[in-house]
């Protein structure tokens, strides 16, 4: 008894925070687009914040429970409803056996992020359960989730059946959720913050004024692996040969015809256009819930200040892991 996907939709992956340290033989890390509303996620359900959970992406998956579980969705709202009706977000739920959850059309960001206390059970490769599906490894079966797949779920964790039995007594739901605004944005027209990259200077004057200056919008033609940006062309002062490099989520290159990509999630792990710049890691959650259509201004910021958003938001995380820790030893 487990888990089966009446419909896959769109594209729904099991993904955890990526696999690290083998960059050097040619594998990419990858792991969840949103990697706050997957630890938030799995904070909810007892779960250690790296666990392997579901990410939905846009519309039409749906999920038939063949056993009681303990979940909870985070990220994107994707209307997700529990036999038809309404489903809380940023909370722990209790979805009863035989019950169909399913995610309809996002009316904010594009991606959900469903989280099962005790993780999905499935093997980790080389280190992670993250699907790479480019290259067939990890997930289910190195590949997307199609109709009549079923995955198990581990033992629930011992807080996560604490909260289970708890919410037994009650009506499946509880009367209070994450607040998330510290931790993402859902922002059709987004200010995202970048460091210099190290091409930075071989860019001209008048290109890089426009880059600060001019939005840019996220292509249809945009993936799991990068986000192509149509906007101002970019220019170099001149031309020049570029060895590949190393690259990571949320580098910014500048292709021949000027027109930015930024890396995400599923990136190569390098690169061989002019880098123009580095979204920092606060801001690449946000960032990844961005729909196609969507606006996004650049503002150059300082390492140390890329530095002190992150600090500011693991802080907030590791306050809402305390917050949450404290709920379930007194009260729900």
């Amino acid at each position: 008894m487990g888990v089966k996907v009446l419909q896959p939709g769109m594209l729904a992956t099991i993904q955890d925070l990526g696999r690290y340290g083998l960059q050097k033989f040619g594998v990419i890390v990858g792991g969840a687009m949103d990697s706050s509303s997957l630890r938030i996620a799995n904070l909810l359900v007892g779960n250690s914040e790296g666990e392997g959970a579901l990410e939905v992406t846009l519309f039409g998956t749906s999920l038939l429970f063949e056993s009681d579980e303990l979940i909870a969705i985070t990220g994107g709202n994707l209307q997700p409803t529990i036999d038809g009706k309404e489903i809380p977000m940023w909370q722990p739920v209790l979805i009863r056996q035989g019950s169909i959850l399913k995610f309809n059309a996002a009316i904010s960001g594009s991606r959900a992020y469903v989280s099962f206390s005790g993780g999905i059970q499935i093997p980790k490769v080389m280190g992670s359960k993250s699907t790479y599906i480019r290259a067939g490894i990890g997930g289910f079966q190195g590949r997307k989730l199609q109709k009549n797949d079923v995955f198990e779920c581990n033992k629930r964790t011992e807080s996560g059946e604490d909260l289970f039995n708890q919410l037994k007594k009650k009506v499946n739901y509880l009367s209070w959720s994450v607040y998330h605004t510290p931790f993402i944005t859902f922002k059709k027209i987004q200010t995202i913050r970048i460091i210099r990259g190290s091409e930075y200077e071989r860019f001209d004057e008048e290109s890089l004024k426009k880059f600060f200056s001019t939005p840019y919008t996220i292509s249809t033609h945009s993936d799991r692996m990068g986000y192509r940006l149509e906007g101002e062309e970019i220019q170099l002062k001149e031309p020049f040969e570029l060895l590949s490099e190393g690259v990571t989520f949320g580098t910014i290159q500048v292709p021949s015809n000027g027109q930015p990509i930024i890396l995400m999630a599923d990136r190569q792990t390098t690169g061989g256009y002019p880098k123009i710049g580095q979204v920092i890691t606060a801001d690449l959650p946000s960032l990844a819930q961005m729909q196609a259509n969507g606006q996004v201004y650049f503002k150059e910021v300082t390492l140390e200040e890329a530095q002190w958003a992150l600090i500011h938001q693991e802080k907030e995380i590791n306050e809402l892991a305390f917050g949450l820790h404290i709920k379930r030893l007194h009260q729900l």
